[in-house]
């Protein structure tokens, strides 16, 4: 297994991880006193769909990330990865309007 393979698997269980988190912060949120777990992600997911939630923290993510490696790291996009975050961006505004 080359170390590239290894990278992915590491972050998909980091995903994973992070997945299994918010399973528990969303059973924390319908508690009587939710907010001694986590308040900023209690909150929104007493008034968001899990689903929603999943993109909107996904494409924030993914632009934040994004930004900081083209202003702080002078890396370049190429065509595909472009057309690809604006796809993103589109998605989660069609997610927005009609969720």
């Amino acid at each position: 297994m080359g170390t590239r393979t290894i990278a992915v698997l590491i972050t998909i269980a980091f995903s994973v991880i992070g997945v299994l988190g918010d399973y528990f912060l969303k059973l924390a949120s319908g508690r009587e006193q939710p907010l001694r777990t986590a308040f900023g992600w209690v909150f929104v997911m007493k008034y968001l769909k899990l689903a929603t939630i999943s993109v909107l923290y996904s494409v924030s993510l993914v632009l934040l990330l994004t930004a900081i490696g083209v202003l702080l790291f002078q890396e370049s996009l190429n065509y595909f990865e472009v057309i690809g975050i604006v796809l993103a961006v589109t998605s989660l505004v069609l997610l927005m309007r009609f969720a």
